[in-house]
């Protein structure tokens, strides 16, 4: 059974029995897999602080063949969306769920991993989290080919952000200007975007209306 070792995101994880966790991660040049990290809901886990949402990991499994599921060895944590300022963290768990609706079992797929660790980076490095989320989801939306090539609807400060957003560092959204309606407009037509391919509404993106609206 060989041993691999990734570079990783942590898309997801949820409890199996009574100690151990599924943990859903992104690798750079494997696609995304599913594993068992045994132990790791006890207090003296060695995957402590490792396995929460959009964490940058270095990873090694055990994986054997006709297994859906790997075996985790370690999770080391290289980033960590908790370093960043607490105003972009309730956005890390909805880029992860969209990360991980979009990426496919074993496919590699380098953009995406880059696309998710330049999240992190920018967050480390307080982007405004409005702008950084229609530029994740516009990303996103292009980078699978589903984003519409004619936006001859859409607003002129709208149509420019786009713009910027195909040249500019998403840690450098400081520097575009996008005022309250025009990011409310993006924010519809990529919402409605998702909804259609994905044919359904995503968990993160209800708790970021509720959180909106008690804010």
């Amino acid at each position: 059974m060989p041993l691999y070792t990734a570079d990783a995101l942590i898309l997801r994880t949820y409890k199996l029995g009574e100690a151990d966790r599924i943990v859903v991660f992104l690798t750079r040049d494997r696609g995304k897999k599913r594993g068992v990290a045994k132990g790791a809901r006890r207090a003296r886990s060695r995957f402590a602080g490792a396995l929460e949402p959009l964490t940058e990991v270095r990873v090694a499994y055990f994986e054997k063949e006709r297994r859906e599921l790997v075996g985790l060895n370690y999770a080391e944590t290289v980033r960590s969306p908790m370093s960043g300022p607490g105003e972009g963290l309730g956005h890390v768990s909805y880029f992860a769920e969209l990360l991980d609706e979009w990426a496919q079992e074993a496919d590699a797929d380098e953009r995406l991993f880059r696309l998710g660790t330049s999240m992190l980076g920018a967050l480390a490095a307080g982007a405004p989290v409005e702008p950084l989320a229609r530029y994740f989801e516009y990303w996103l939306l292009r980078l699978q080919g589903v984003y519409p090539e004619a936006r001859g609807t859409l607003s002129l400060k709208a149509a420019e952000f786009l713009t910027a957003s195909r040249t500019i560092a998403p840690d450098r959204l400081a520097d575009v200007p996008a005022d309250r309606r025009t990011l409310r407009e993006l924010e519809q037509l990529h919402r409605g975007l998702i909804t259609m391919h994905l044919e359904k509404t995503l968990k993160s993106d209800r708790v970021l209306r509720d959180i909106r609206r008690l804010a």
